[in-house]
């Protein structure tokens, strides 16, 4: 059983980076042929794919948000991290990271994910 957890500060000021980590268990993140995705949805909204790192190493960003996004992993211990730079309160959000086989039919199919983190609860405010 695949498990996914994210972690990171809760509270994140005005125009800092945001980072998150994604702990993955129960399967590498370097098996052939999967995608680890970060996805937010801020309040009242739905879901908003932002990028993923390949099985292989490669990045992946959404248009909108390719100028502030930073996906990286450390394969050591089986993690993933997201960093969103000069973040306003319009990326307060719940943030998910999650695993997919495939993107064939676009990231934002949230039917092709298979397993999800809990998800954690971000804000931005001075």
């Amino acid at each position: 059983q695949v498990q996914l957890q994210e972690s990171g500060p809760g509270l994140v000021k005005p125009s800092q980076t945001l980072s998150l980590t994604c702990t993955v268990s129960g399967g590498s993140i370097t098996t052939n042929y999967y995608y680890w995705s970060w996805i937010r949805q801020p309040p009242g909204k739905g879901l908003e794919w932002m990028g993923a790192i390949a099985y292989s190493g490669s990045t992946y960003y959404s248009p909108s948000l390719k100028s502030r996004t930073s996906i990286s992993r450390d394969t050591s211990k089986n993690q993933f991290t997201l960093q969103l730079s000069s973040v306003t309160p319009e990326d307060t959000a719940v943030y998910y990271c999650a695993r997919s086989e495939s993107h064939s039919t676009g990231w934002a199919n949230y039917d092709e994910y298979d397993y999800w983190g809990q998800g954690t609860q971000v804000t931005v405010s001075s």
